[in-house]
């Protein structure tokens, strides 16, 4: 035990590797761009990145929505009974609810 202390402590009393240890203590801990503190802000990046993704996915999706409803009338009144409930004069509709599933028992 006591050989193996020596020979650490011979290597750190060569001012270079002491210098170079106290510097990745540093730049890797102590520093505010630390390493730990980069690894965080690069997951937030990536999911900031699949948050832009998916909103512009989203976006040109509501366009191609928005002008096929501008364009077809045939769109039109298919969104309008899809999401408004919207129906003919001659005509009935009858929505199926799904039962709630209580799974908080």
């Amino acid at each position: 035990m006591k050989k193996v202390f020596l020979k650490i402590w011979s290597v750190l009393k060569n001012y270079y590797v002491l210098a170079s240890v106290v510097f990745v203590v540093w730049v890797g801990f102590l520093d505010t761009d630390n390493l730990m503190s980069q690894i965080s802000q690069r997951k937030e990046m990536n999911g900031l990145l699949e948050q832009k993704k998916f909103y512009t996915e989203e976006i040109q999706r509501m366009k191609e929505l928005s002008q096929s409803l501008k364009n077809d009338k045939e769109a039109m009144e298919r969104y309008g009974r899809e999401n408004y409930q919207m129906k003919k004069k001659s005509e009935d509709i009858f929505l199926i609810v799904p039962p709630k599933s209580d799974t908080a028992e």
